[in-house]
């Protein structure tokens, strides 16, 4: 006697299309774009989803989480300065105590969590799709993303004619780190202007970058190590209570300018 169902391959296919498809074509139209699947885009993309906003973060890998997972010297282990264990808590992720207001947890474990908490709250994703270009409107606000998949940047130039597609927002956040990918393509235009990430200085940098995160641009919201290079700030390493941090002040910035209340 049959252990499974009987459906074959082309239900798995129809199953795997129809349920792709029909996700894209619902956040073609989103409320706010995350570009960037690292601690600071989930952590965003936790707390505008859990407000009931439609939110999609997309991620060039064909993972989530960015350096969230490795942690310092593909150790696996991430630091949290105090008051960033809170957000562990929340996520229900066990940490020790390295020394006073310094904690240290395994970084798959609480990577695992935080994607978990942004899958739960109702964020989708977009994985092994990259950001080319940004989409703008009247008086040059940002309104969307041009998107395409991240292997055709593999194929040979005289082969990669593969047009993007265009995802509307109302917000986009830029999450992509120190490349600050949407902040950079804004600068290309002649519209914004960066100054490039600092040098390491972990005591100055977090709580910088969690002061600076906010609206960089008409439409564009900054988070995590994007903001380090927009304004030149100094790099971090391998701590992530600013990244944590960054992101919900990101998700605070966005409600609102959306004008919708935080969920506490």
């Amino acid at each position: 006697m049959a252990l499974f169902h009987p459906a074959g391959e082309k239900e798995v296919t129809k199953a795997i299309v129809g349920g792709f498809l029909r996700q894209f074509e619902q956040y073609v139209d989103s409320d706010v774009i995350i570009i960037g699947g690292g601690p600071a885009g989930l952590t965003a993309g936790r707390d505008l989803a859990r407000t009931g906003l439609k939110v999609l973060i997309v991620e060039r890998n064909n993972y989530i989480g960015g350096g969230f997972w490795i942690g310092g010297y593909l150790m696996n282990k991430v630091t949290f300065r105090a008051p960033a264990q809170k957000v562990l808590d929340e996520l229900g992720v066990p940490y020790e105590k390295a020394i006073e207001g310094l904690y240290v947890a395994d970084g798959p474990h609480a990577c695992s969590k935080l994607i978990a908490a942004a899958c739960d709250a109702g964020a989708k994703f977009a994985n092994m799709t990259i950001f080319d270009d940004v989409i703008l409107r009247e008086g040059n606000r940002v309104a969307g993303a041009v998107i395409n998949w991240t292997p055709v940047t593999a194929l040979p130039r005289e082969i990669t004619c593969v047009d993007p597609v265009g995802i509307e927002a109302k917000l986009v956040i830029d999450a992509t780190g120190h490349d600050a990918c949407v902040a950079r393509k804004l600068e290309q235009r002649g519209l914004l202007q960066t100054v490039g990430f600092g040098a390491m200085w972990v005591e100055r940098s977090e709580d910088l970058v969690v002061e600076h995160t906010g609206e960089a641009y008409p439409g564009l919201i900054v988070a995590g190590m994007s903001v380090t290079t927009v304004y030149g700030l100094p790099r971090m390493g391998p701590t992530f209570g600013a990244m944590l941090l960054s992101g919900k002040r990101a998700a605070e910035v966005a409600l609102a300018s959306l004008k919708q209340p935080a969920k506490r």
